[in-house]
């Protein structure tokens, strides 16, 4: 009998291999993959129970009960840890120490119904230290926390269960609506509606470029901008409101706005005028570091230092934290415990000296009202901190990249302000008539970089450094000194030029940006950010553009639609105070039960006492739902006439005042690349005039006299020759009275309509474009397939001679070769390129059939050549190339392949952007494929029950008809069946 021993479960078998090492003998640690159970689908549900759990996998009427299924995927994990258990005496949980990581626990518990005691490890960071101090600091399985995290999965259950079939009826299949996904969508189509109502203003001001003798006697060149003429206000972006007007604070303080031909004026005049300093001021200058990471300013600060994702960012973290090089990585907290901060006092004095330390160890303390999760922040793990130059080589760029940046913020936590001294000036200069113009410039002096020395933003500054902070994204003004001036000295002039402005709209969010706002709307939790922003570009609500967040026109049709329908669930003040609910129930205040009865059914028993409270209860509202105007959801007012509509193939733009010779509104396809604040009534009306949706005549066929055409249909441009058709006999429409068609001339009609020949139709080339193709190259496509000619064949066996014809053509797979013999058999090669149908000849035909084939059983040729070449990616120094691929093109290094996202183009898309979105899609590591198991065991199950059928009709028809023949299958069985059943009769 083997000894007993200590089972240890964690969630990641990378956690587990640490731990394990750390522990040594007496322990097994097993990793439990994540969660091992999760609420039934449906479909899951046994018929016994699917009256109580059917529709959610919840039983809504008896407390909420959810019913939990151990799916496929983790019965073989379940089994395993078993059978480690059976010679455990102990079981210790070192999952997470947040509410999804308390969860996973309570399942293990449930799951494995463990009979030796059960002891719930605590650490927040993977070091031997911090794992062994943790054994003898265990403690119960928190039921408070277990009930917040339990109610959370219910609620988002609820919440896409009832809402989403809503969408899927009336705006299109396979759309999800969540609790914050759905908010977070609304925030991005918020700011761009905010942007396409935007009109931008312009304004005017001057610059004057001057010098003065610096401290050394050299003179020192610097630029003032102007602020006022004759006692007015150079009108500012700020003093404009979205609608390209002055506010009314704009008019009460006196602004003036200039315009072009006034400014420039104004610069002739002043570049001969003198500049005299009427007033000087110095102020100290002083910045404080920031507190250490949480998850949320972890995400922020990556996304715009790093470029990394929100995804990218989370799991790069996970692997810091499960290799013992961070702490948790899901926190609220700003806290550094007392190792924390004498491990990065110990580094700052090392790398830099004491001088920059604080003058006392600094804590800082959460702000966020509802911080919770782990206690402590994202720093280095451990009591002394690894440098970054150590781990160069053993950690992936992102994870170094991302632990530099953890590292240098909680050492700059720890060290002193940054200091200096900001001066600005005042200048006059005599515009004549039009009364004095005063000039003003400012400039910081950092004298002692104090944290920024860590962060590397700092250095004392040189007068020729703000073009260089520029290009780093800094200020100008943090790093740019002015000469030494007082009042009464006169400056001349370099050069003074007028400078045009104009307003912009608000900035798109960008993943850090929305992160941002999530956070100080209270909505969600961080730790579940990264997710959020993946599910809603995975689901077509937003695509990125470099980095901004871009709204599909479907994210405008699903946020109008909840927007209407559902406002309460979209609202951000009731979406924050959902989360404040649920940290009600982890603190213990709240039952999940109640808190969900409340949202679920409202307040009181059932009914609702006011409006308000009905509007609360989920299942009410979406009872009493009522008619949905789909067309009125799906469609987005432009202007003018103009609207979009979002069809099942995707938007389209119509213009409801033009129709076009049926009486139908005309219509135009919107280009993938169009973001919806482009689409401007100009921009709508030119789409409309070119016809982008619509059939483009371009001539006639000397050969057939039948017109040709050019449309866009749902896959793409293409061409159509139609033939002219014979004049008709008898009736021109074939309607009776009434205005329908009569019987006999209907049947004449469809048989006319049966006998007039079908338009021909080919699908224009990549290389072509449906606003320029001429005549002449429709006229080639329609008369594909081209016969290059014929090939003489010998068979091997026989010694016969046959001929077979060679087609070139172009296809779903791209443009190919057909080699048909007399006999009917055919053979198939690819070409490199759509313009070789037209040239390739005989004897390369029989170049590529005399190669073997290659790829899915197709035939194939050679690879087709790559459609861009972007040079060596920065992180692995592979050759990065665009290539035209199955699904279309994609960007690959050879290892790697993104798929190309639609708002981009081979030609058009920077190699930088390129370079990032393979490093994205490498850090998020490959994708899952959906198992076959599945499929196969349905299989078997059809099979199984076929078979058991198959015996069971065999044994009746045996029985009924002695003489029948034996089934041996379903369906012959009940042929037998029925043959016997004659012969009785």
């Amino acid at each position: 009998m083997s000894t007993g021993t200590k089972l240890v479960i964690v969630e990641s078998p990378t956690k587990a291999k640490k731990i394990g090492g750390y522990l040594g003998k007496g322990y097994t640690v097993k990793a439990s993959v994540g969660h091992i159970r999760d609420l039934a689908q449906p479909s899951q549900i046994p018929a016994s129970q699917k009256a109580k759990f059917g529709k959610f996998g919840v039983d809504v009427d008896d407390g909420f009960e959810p019913y939990y299924v151990v799916g496929n995927d983790k019965k073989k994990t379940v089994a395993e840890l078993k059978s480690a258990l059976k010679n455990a005496d102990e079981l210790y949980l070192a999952t997470d120490e947040d509410r999804e990581g308390e969860a996973i626990a309570w399942h293990l518990v449930q799951t494995l119904k463990p009979k030796v005691p059960v002891k719930r490890m605590v650490f927040h960071e993977i070091t031997p230290e911090a794992i062994k101090a943790s054994l003898n600091k265990t403690r119960d399985v928190d039921s408070h926390m277990v009930d917040a995290q339990e109610t959370r999965r219910v609620l988002d259950r609820l919440y896409g269960y009832e809402l989403s079939p809503v969408l899927w009826r009336k705006v299109g299949p396979g759309l999800s609506a969540g609790r914050v996904q759905s908010v977070a969508t609304r925030l991005i189509v918020e700011r761009e509606r905010e942007r396409m109502a935007f009109v931008a203003a312009s304004y005017w001001d001057l610059t004057a470029d001057l010098s003065a003798p610096g401290a050394d006697g050299q003179s020192v060149d610097f630029q003032a901008r102007m602020v006022s003429l004759d006692g007015k206000r150079l009108a500012a972006s700020k003093d404009f409101g979205d609608d390209g007007k002055l506010t009314p604070a704009g008019f009460a303080g006196n602004v003036l706005q200039m315009d072009e031909h006034q400014a420039q004026a104004l610069a002739k005049t002043l570049k001969a005028a003198d500049f005299e300093v009427v007033s000087t001021e110095s102020k100290p200058y002083r910045r404080r570091p920031l507190p250490p990471f949480t998850t949320s300013t972890l995400q922020q600060a990556a996304g715009n230092r790093l470029s990394m994702s929100s995804r990218q960012t989370m799991r790069a973290a996970q692997g810091l934290y499960e290799n013992g090089y961070i702490t948790y990585m899901r926190t609220d907290s700003v806290t550094l415990s007392q190792e924390a901060i004498a491990a990065a006092r110990s580094a700052v004095e090392y790398h830099y000296g004491s001088s920059y330390l604080a003058d006392k160890p600094k804590q800082y303390a959460t702000k966020t009202a509802g911080a919770q999760e782990a206690h402590e922040c994202i720093r280095p793990a451990g009591s002394s901190f690894r440098d970054p130059a150590q781990l160069a080589t053993s950690l992936p760029p992102d994870q170094l990249k991302l632990y530099t940046l953890i590292w240098q913020r909680t050492l700059a936590s720890q060290m002193a302000d940054a200091t200096g001294s900001t001066a600005t000036i005042k200048l006059s200069a005599d515009a004549g008539k039009e009364g004095p113009a005063t000039f003003q410039a400012s400039g910081t002096v950092i004298e002692f970089p104090g944290f920024m020395k860590a962060t590397g933003w700092g250095r004392p500054a040189n007068h020729g450094d703000a073009g260089k902070a520029k290009a780093k994204g800094e200020s100008p003004d943090d790093n740019a000194a002015l000469p030494p001036m007082k009042q009464g000295d006169v400056l001349q002039a370099s050069a003074v030029e007028a400078e045009g402005h104009q307003t912009q709209p608000p900035a798109r969010y960008t993943e850090a940006s929305l992160v941002k706002t999530l956070e100080a709307k209270e909505i969600g939790r961080p730790s579940t950010y990264a997710s959020i922003i993946s599910t809603i570009i995975d689901r077509g609500y937003v695509y990125e553009r470099g980095r901004a967040l871009i709204p599909s026109w479907l994210a405008f049709a699903v946020t109008k639609l909840l927007e209407t329908k559902f406002p309460k669930y979209v609202d951000y003040e009731f979406t924050a105070d959902m989360e404040n609910g649920l940290d009600q129930i982890a603190h213990g205040a709240e039952t999940g039960k109640e808190w969900l009865t409340a949202f679920y059914f409202g307040s009181g028993d059932g009914a609702a006492k006011n409006a308000d409270q009905a509007h609360q209860g989920l299942q009410e509202q979406v009872g009493q739902l009522g008619e949905i105007d789909a067309r009125a959801i799906n469609t987005i007012e432009i202007g003018d006439g103009l609207h979009v509509r979002v069809g099942r193939y995707g938007p389209y733009l119509e213009d409801m005042e033009h129709l076009d010779a049926n009486g139908n509104p005309k219509r135009a396809s919107i280009p993938d690349t169009m973001a919806p604040d482009e689409l401007t009534v100009a921009a709508g009306h030119e789409l409309i005039e070119n016809n982008a949706g619509g059939p483009r005549e371009l001539g006639t066929d000397p050969k057939t006299g039948g017109k040709v055409e050019v449309r866009v249909g749902r896959f793409g441009p293409y061409v159509s020759l139609t033939l002219p058709e014979a004049e008709p006999s008898g009736t021109a429409d074939g309607k009776d009275d009434g205005g329908k068609p009569s019987s006999k001339s209907a049947s004449r009609s469809s048989k006319k309509k049966a006998e007039a020949p079908k338009p021909r139709m080919a699908s224009l080339f990549k290389t072509m474009s449906p606003d320029t193709i001429s005549l002449q190259d429709a006229l080639k496509l329609l008369s594909l397939p081209r016969e290059v000619g014929e090939v003489e064949e010998t068979d091997s066996k026989t010694g016969e001679v046959s001929k077979a014809t060679v087609v070139a053509n172009n296809g779903r797979y791209g443009p190919y070769l057909t080699k048909t013999s007399t006999d009917g058999k055919s053979e198939t090669r690819s070409l490199t390129s759509e313009d070789e149908i037209f040239t390739v000849d005989l004897a390369k035909a029989k170049e590529l059939f005399a190669q073997p084939k290659y790829g899915r059983g197709r035939g194939r040729g050679q690879a087709k050549p790559p459609l861009r070449e972007l040079g060596a990616d920065p992180e692995n120094g592979k050759n990065v190339t665009i290539k035209d691929g199955f699904y279309g093109a994609y960007i690959t290094d050879g290892e790697t392949n993104r798929t190309l996202p639609k708002q981009y183009t081979p030609e058009s898309i920077d190699p930088a952007e390129a370079f990032r979105l393979l490093a994205e899609k490498r850090a998020a590591g490959p994708t899952k494929r959906r198992s076959r198991r599945t499929t196969a065991k349905k299989t078997t199950a059809k099979k199984t029950t076929a078979r058991k059928t198959s015996t069971t009709k065999k044994t009746s028809t045996a029985k009924k008809a002695t003489g029948a023949k034996k089934a041996t299958t379903t369906r012959k069985s009940a042929a037998s069946k029925t043959a016997a059943s004659s012969k009785k009769a």
